[in-house]
């Protein structure tokens, strides 16, 4: 199967941004590697999206390694859509309400 097209919803570029600019700001080229761990998933979601759990509805996600993060995205027919970046200890119900 060829990868889909990611795509990412302007609140999940957000938390995306947001994140890697407090981990810049934590620790010279931390901001870096939290961007690279973002893309290490999103590529891995890109080539084999129904490998992840279901965990709302048709909403899945892929825990980042070393970062206490989760990517929420759901598959359509020829993309794949990002609907949140989000710290493990916020409210669940924050990224439920999205779609």
């Amino acid at each position: 199967m060829m990868a889909l097209p990611v795509v990412f919803r302007r609140i999940a570029l957000h938390e995306f941004r947001d994140a890697a600019n407090f981990y810049a700001a934590q620790r010279p080229g931390l901001g870096g590697e939290f961007i690279r761990e973002i893309e290490r998933c999103i590529s891995l979601v890109a080539e084999q999206p129904l490998a992840y759990p279901f965990v709302h509805r048709e909403m899945r996600r892929v825990i980042t390694k070393r970062f206490p993060f989760s990517i929420y995205f759901y598959v359509e027919t020829e993309r794949i859509v990002v609907i949140a970046i989000f710290h493990s200890s916020r409210n669940p119900t924050i990224w439920r309400e999205r779609h």
